[in-house]
């Protein structure tokens, strides 16, 4: 198969994951958050340790409980929350700036560089979150943007920890683990702070298959093998179609609008998780790996 095809392949990931959005407020039962997350995390993660039929170590078991509850249990459960209350292009939208949080915890924690133009990124991607929360016309929840920051955080903990922390396993068998360790912490909290779902229609139905099967299983086996294919040079940089996807989805399928301050917002931030993505890359290449 050729590099073309296999990036390819690659961008079909952040394109389905910015199908979330709309998937959980149009198809989902409304208010059911750790729910949703623990249906889209575990079964995804059984399905992809059934297909690698490897684990780490057991002595990995503490780590893998900390990336799960970081990945997956706050990430997921904040995403949903925010899928909610918010309109999926801001929420998106929001959540890309989860990369540049990456940036300053890995100077922190890793000792990498922190260049001036890393950080002259890292500083418009802030303002250009500023401007999408705070306009005047913006009206936005207060708990969904609170959510969305929350999950961006705890998930650029976890990739952070999951540099640091690499077992001897393949990428795709350390994600299911995480998945499933995630999914995990998950239920007994949907289990006794959420009701019990009332009688799923074919649509609820759909939309959980898509997210599970589609937006979890098949899509990270999709990332990870490109990461493996073409290197992650060559796909970093595809992951802002996810919130691409959504705003166009929601201005497509919704109607929705968003003011022009706004607008300004959303593209600093795409930008500079675009630029961002790119001076990785262009890291990795001159370390040759």
């Amino acid at each position: 198969m050729s590099r073309n095809a296999d990036l390819m392949l690659a961008a079909m990931a952040p394109v389905i994951w910015g199908t979330t959005y709309i998937v959980t407020s149009q198809m989902l039962p409304p208010g059911y958050p750790l729910t949703d997350a623990m249906l889209r995390a575990l079964p995804a993660g059984l399905l992809l340790m059934a297909v690698t039929r490897q684990v780490p170590p057991v002595t990995w078991l503490g780590r893998l409980t900390i990336l799960g509850a970081l990945n997956f249990t706050v990430f997921w459960a904040a995403l949903f929350i925010a899928a909610y209350r918010l309109p999926g292009g801001v929420a998106a939208t929001l959540g890309a700036i989860q990369p540049l949080i990456v940036l300053l915890l890995a100077r922190a924690m890793l000792g990498t560089t922190l260049t001036a133009k890393s950080l002259l990124t890292a500083v418009a991607g802030i303002g250009g979150v500023a401007l999408l929360v705070l306009g005047p016309t913006a009206q936005l929840d207060g708990v969904g943007v609170t959510a969305v920051l929350v999950g961006a955080l705890s998930m650029a903990f976890g990739v952070v920890l999951t540099r640091k922390w690499k077992p001897p396993v393949s990428a795709l068998t350390f994600t299911a683990c995480q998945l499933t360790a995630g999914g995990i912490l998950l239920l007994p909290m949907a289990l006794f702070l959420e009701p019990a779902l009332p009688q799923l229609t074919a649509l609820n139905a759909a939309g959980f298959v898509w997210l599970g099967l589609f937006g979890a299983a098949l899509t990270y086996f999709l990332w990870f093998r490109g990461i493996e294919r073409v290197g992650p040079q060559s796909v970093t940089g595809l992951g802002f179609l996810s919130p691409l996807t959504a705003v166009l989805l929601g201005w497509i399928v919704l109607g929705e609008t968003l003011s022009p301050l706004q607008v300004l917002g959303a593209i600093i931030v795409l930008v500079c998780v675009i630029a961002g993505a790119r001076q990785a890359g262009t890291k990795t290449l001159a370390k040759g790996t």
